[in-house]
């Protein structure tokens, strides 16, 4: 799964990486981002890049309450097309969420050893994700969103036996655009990125806190 990612770039440099207009909220670095947060993730509308707010924890526009977001942080990228919650979002809704590293928990006897896991050049990378709107009873809407997983490259294999979606660069237009509602074409997307673009270190076991939002505590 994915559970735990950051994000700490400057607004001016994530604006430039996705050719954003402006940016709507204050982008403040974000070092422990977990479910059922608000987190940054970019969608196309009329061939432009927007970015917005989702909350992380995926609830489809027809579910009767809000409890199915704690089960739906994830989508497996096998059944994507076959589960009812996310094979229509898969062809109409779908976003980046921008990221600039995420963590995994790898075990060691009885033991869990959190790693965080970048790219080589520790640049801002891109999570596959779905979203959708969901009204509550009270007539509010929320928007929500899923991070798509995937089986591991080798990398990931030595610590996990899932690992996040990665858009390569050059395919995120592609995943973006609405009107590309072609699923064995999209489905081509879904896999283990390359794991020689990676890398990973163990960090402070604090970092399994999500109060724990601080970047020198995180670090070994």
């Amino acid at each position: 799964m994915c559970g735990r990612f950051t994000l700490f770039v400057k607004p001016d440099d994530l604006k430039e990486r996705y050719n954003l207009e402006e940016i709507p909220f204050e982008l403040i670095p974000r070092y422990n981002i977990a479910p059922a947060q608000n987190i940054a993730a970019i969608i196309n509308d009329k061939g432009k890049n927007r970015i917005g707010q989702l909350k992380w924890g995926l609830i489809p526009s027809w579910s009767k309450d809000e409890k199915m977001a704690y089960k739906m942080i994830n989508a497996k990228a096998e059944i994507i097309r076959e589960k009812p919650s996310f094979k229509n979002l898969f062809i109409r809704k779908r976003c980046i969420i921008p990221a600039d590293g995420f963590y995994e928990w790898k075990r060691i006897g009885n033991d869990k050893q959190p790693m965080r896991i970048m790219m080589r050049d520790e640049g801002v990378f891109s999570l596959a994700g779905l979203y959708d709107t969901w009204i509550n009873p009270d007539g509010i809407r929320i928007n929500t969103c899923t991070i798509i997983t995937t089986k591991p490259n080798t990398l990931m294999a030595y610590i996990h036996d899932r690992m996040p979606v990665i858009i390569k660069q050059e395919d995120e237009s592609l995943w973006l655009d609405r009107n590309i509602q072609d699923g064995d074409l999209l489905e081509t997307l879904l896999l283990p990125y390359d794991e020689k673009q990676m890398k990973a270190y163990p960090v402070s076991k604090m970092v399994g806190n999500v109060r724990n939002d601080i970047y020198q505590d995180l670090t070994l």
